[in-house]
């Protein structure tokens, strides 16, 4: 698996519409801008089998510091972007094989 840039994806599309890419920038830009400022509005966005981009509200909870875990330090609530996916993609995702995971350091 790979990252897929903007770019990428704009030369992708642009290759298998037969559209310049210039055009193809725009129209991506034009649909993240978009979604930005719809989301940023409290928006919500539902794309059937592809799935639904909606803004929740995070609780607030109480996190530590590694390095001296005895002082809680409080994580106050706030929003942000849940996305959940639709079925085709649900069903696609799922035939995926598992890879071991990775840690984060």
């Amino acid at each position: 698996m790979s990252t897929i840039t903007k770019k990428e994806l704009v030369q992708k599309i642009s290759q298998k519409l037969g559209l310049h890419p210039n055009e193809v920038r725009d129209v991506i830009q034009s649909f993240l801008d978009e979604m930005t400022d719809g989301l940023s509005k409290g928006d919500r966005y539902e794309f059937r089998d592809f799935g639904v981009f909606e803004i929740v509200e995070r609780k607030q909870k109480v996190g530590r510091n590694p390095k001296n875990a005895a002082i809680p330090i409080v994580i106050p609530a706030r929003p942000a972007v849940k996305f959940t996916t639709g079925k085709k993609m649900k069903k696609m995702i799922e035939k995926l094989p598992v890879s071991s995971p990775t840690r984060i350091m």
